[in-house]
């Protein structure tokens, strides 16, 4: 059965999207096979303070020890596919096709950032999300060998902070995210702290310089 057209229906478009993050209001899907997409603004929102934030040391001697390659915006449909693979950590995801086309978008206008991890030619874990100002939004992340979303985290954490970023919002914390300082704080608060953030320009590849 066709679906009739909806005479209220807002077309999604990229910049849509960044106007609602400027203002504190995130998409989302019901599960990968919805059509529809709808806005989310938590009462109480989480991010992982960049001024305060936590990498356990066996997650430091993991990330000395093992040979991974930390790459950036090399592969941003295989990470996006990752994130919305059901797996051990996920049963279900929230990423449809419409959320690929949106972020696919916003990634070729050198918006949204990838972090991989990557062993030899095979992608292992990471995240990918969305870097306004100051601010970098967080969407997903995924593993397929052991502590490598970790790894990605960590790496992403040292870079907003390198780069001169002063929020990183997660939307959610989990326990995962708690490792690494991740804590919640109320809407308020949070459009304060954007607000803040959206007046600087944060540099996401400071630290690539800082490291030649």
């Amino acid at each position: 059965m066709s679906r009739k057209a909806d005479p209220f229906a807002i077309d999604l478009t990229p910049e849509l999207i960044i106007r609602a993050y400027q203002a504190g209001i995130f998409p989302m899907a019901e599960n990968e096979n919805s059509p529809d997409l709808f806005w989310v603004s938590p009462e109480q929102r989480g991010i992982i303070p960049l001024d305060n934030f936590h990498i356990s040391r066996s997650l430091k001697k993991t990330m000395r020890t093992r040979d991974f390659d930390i790459r950036v915006d090399t592969d941003f449909p295989a990470v996006i596919e990752g994130c919305a693979t059901e797996g051990e950590d996920r049963d279900s995801t929230w990423i449809n096709p419409e959320i690929r086309r949106l972020y696919g978008a916003l990634f070729d206008r050198g918006l949204v950032h990838t972090v991989e991890v990557w062993d030899s030619t095979e992608l292992v874990g990471g995240l990918y999300g969305l870097s306004l100002g100051a601010a970098f939004f967080g969407e997903s992340m995924f593993h397929r060998v052991t502590d490598c979303s970790k790894i990605a985290m960590a790496h992403l954490l040292q870079r907003l902070s390198a780069g001169g970023y002063r929020l990183l919002d997660t939307q959610f914390v989990t326990d995962h995210l708690k490792t690494f300082g991740g804590i919640e704080i109320p809407r308020e608060d949070y459009e304060l702290r954007l607000g803040d953030a959206l007046q600087h320009k944060g540099d996401f590849f400071a630290i690539d310089r800082q490291s030649a």
